[in-house]
């Protein structure tokens, strides 16, 4: 099993952060079946394959993660359309 961990600043504040963490959401959702909800400021996702949470704090966001085994060999380009999404979102 494989990890993705990413810690990504953003100066939004706290409705327009959460507001692009659930376009996010809802873009993951539609591109690869993901299901989703929030704890909090803690939005869970899963899939066969991957579990893991975006976690929204007043200046970052925190990305974690678990792949199984079949997308563990995709970890590399998981992982970079992830910052990818990011950066485009959030600076």
């Amino acid at each position: 099993m494989s990890h993705i961990d990413i810690r990504h600043a953003h100066s939004m504040d706290p409705a327009s952060a959460r507001r692009a963490v659930q376009d996010l959401a809802e873009t993951l959702a539609n591109r690869f079946g993901v299901e989703y909800g929030w704890n909090g400021d803690i939005l869970n996702f899963a899939r066969s394959g991957i579990d893991g949470h975006i976690a929204l704090y007043p200046t970052e966001l925190h990305v974690s993660a678990r792949l199984g085994f079949l997308l563990s060999a995709m970890k590399g380009s998981i992982e970079g359309e992830i910052r990818r999404v990011l950066s485009e979102r959030f600076g």
